[in-house]
């Protein structure tokens, strides 16, 4: 079943410049094996070395953030909408 993915302006280079792109996976580890079969090099700015998310990748699932899910292996299903957000950090000195 086909998940939409949003994706950030900083990652749209690596899926040719689209901000939505739909994959077929059950869960985000699938998701991301997905996405980089079809946009490669996606992987690789989502996960660390060891296949974990990178500190400044947060990922929603309907508005949740997976950290305080199941992490990777957060079951999806087509009617889910998964976003991909760089973390932001900075403020006032």
């Amino acid at each position: 079943m086909a998940i939409t993915v949003r994706i950030p302006a900083p990652l749209r280079k690596v899926t040719s410049n689209k901000d939505r792109v739909e994959v077929d996976a059950e869960n985000l580890a699938d998701m991301v094996e997905a996405m980089e079969e079809q946009y490669p090099g996606i992987k690789e700015r989502l996960l660390d070395e060891s296949g974990e998310l990178r500190h400044f990748v947060n990922i929603y699932v309907n508005g949740e953030d997976v950290q305080f899910l199941q992490g990777l292996e957060t079951p999806i299903a087509g009617s889910d909408e998964v976003s991909i957000v760089p973390a932001v950090a900075g403020g006032v000195a």
